[in-house]
């Protein structure tokens, strides 16, 4: 929520989507209703978005008195996009759109807003005025469809999936499945030009908004403590969607988690070992039991409130029900692995991802367990090493550790 002299913009979730809003202060102020005030009857004016649209983030509204509000817009098929809202005259205009090399000069890619807006809002024709309200995206090349999941106990889980369409997906397609699904973060979906490289060749990406994450609070919870299995069930039936519906192979389906994701990855993999070809763990948070019994590390009495106390019986027995470093799967076939870790990390400890990977070589079938690789930094910390040529680096090893698993690289 932002507050200005004139207006109030609110953020809300419609149908798991985020959308903003700006209400006249004097509509609140001079509302005589004595019943409880809705937000319908203080006509908001909902701010138009791309219909593409998965990530909306407040700019820097500093000014109280201005009735202009500065957001920054991105898809999976949408360069970032900086807008402003002008609340008074109910009008917006694009200031700038991230220029991608070799995409958005490509004046076939422009998108006018009347045939992407998802509200039903009447904006200006005057000519001067449309020339700032269009934008570059790559809807004529890529698909981006949201698809809900139903998961274990009924619950609808929101599966966003890209893919380009120009390739034929007729279940023969490699793919991706992200997830993170903690903390109450919303899973990142803004635009990545690293993704086009594999989208180009036919690949899908997918990304599972899992119970855990972002949404509401109720969400959150939904996927906290003792309800943590919800998490890896809505993961692990969001990959299973993927394949029941064509649109990836059943034999070249990837995971992909960072951090509290690799939680979520090492989990459904332990419950469904054959469920995934491939999977790549970034600084994961593996060794969870072990990790909050030792009250020293720098997070442990924080993550008490997300996973649970493990001092207390209860939620020990909860944790050790899904810890990925104590469900591992006697002489199971895993699928390929690339754990990663960092030395300077002080969110993760290093020796999480060792143990984990070591405890996997020495369980698990003895020929699959040749395809477990863990790559580590010595200088990096929770988020890598930092710099664009380091990014590149790791980009580039994990894709074509995901393109060997497949089998693709001679097809690549």
């Amino acid at each position: 929520m932002d507050i200005f002299n004139g207006h109030l913009v609110l953020s809300v979730m419609v149908k798991g989507l985020p959308l903003f809003c700006s209400i006249e202060m004097d509509m609140i102020i001079n509302y005589k209703d004595k019943k409880p005030m809705k937000l319908d009857d203080l006509r908001p004016w909902f701010f138009p978005l791309p219909s593409s649209s998965c990530s909306i983030v407040p700019g820097s509204n500093l000014d109280f008195m201005s009735s202009v509000y500065r957001m920054v817009i991105s898809s999976p098929v949408m360069p970032d996009l900086v807008v402003d809202y002008d609340m008074k005259r109910r009008e917006f205009s694009v200031l700038h759109q991230e220029e991608v090399l070799g995409l958005t000069e490509h004046n076939n890619s422009c998108s006018d807003l009347e045939q992407h807006i998802s509200t039903n809002q009447t904006l200006s024709n005057h000519p001067s005025e449309r020339e700032n309200q269009k934008w570059v995206d790559l809807s004529k090349d890529l698909s981006c469809e949201r698809r809900y999941v139903i998961s274990h106990d009924g619950a609808r889980v929101p599966l966003v999936i890209v893919y380009s369409r120009r390739e034929d997906h007729n279940a023969q397609s490699p793919g991706i499945l992200y997830g993170y699904g903690a903390y109450g973060e919303v899973l990142d979906k803004t635009f990545s030009s690293d993704n086009v490289t594999l989208l180009s060749r036919g690949w899908v990406i997918a990304y599972a908004d899992v119970r855990g994450g972002g949404s509401d609070l109720a969400w959150h919870k939904a996927g906290t403590r003792d309800c943590k299995l919800n998490s890896i069930h809505d993961f692990a039936a969001s990959a299973k969607f993927l394949i029941s519906e064509g649109y990836v192979h059943k034999n070249q389906l990837s995971a992909i988690g960072c951090s509290a994701g690799g939680l979520l990855v090492g989990a459904t993999i332990n419950m469904f070992p054959n469920l995934f070809s491939a999977a790549i763990l970034k600084v994961p948070f593996l060794d969870i039991c072990n990790t909050l019994l030792d009250p020293s590390l720098p997070l442990t009495n924080l993550d008490y409130d997300e996973f649970g106390d493990p001092r207390i019986r209860a939620d020990f027995e909860s944790i050790q029900s899904y810890s990925p470093y104590d469900n591992i799967c006697s002489d199971a076939c895993y699928p390929s692995l690339l754990v990663t870790a960092s030395l300077h990390d002080s969110r993760v400890g290093v020796w999480e991802a060792a143990k984990w990977v070591a405890r996997v070589r020495e369980k698990t079938c003895r020929i699959c367990s040749r395809s477990i690789i863990l790559k580590t930094s010595m200088i990096g910390g929770h988020f890598g090493e930092g710099g664009r040529y380091s990014h590149i680096d790791d980009t580039a090893f994990e894709f074509a550790f995901l393109i060997k698993s497949m089998g693709l690289l001679d097809k690549s």
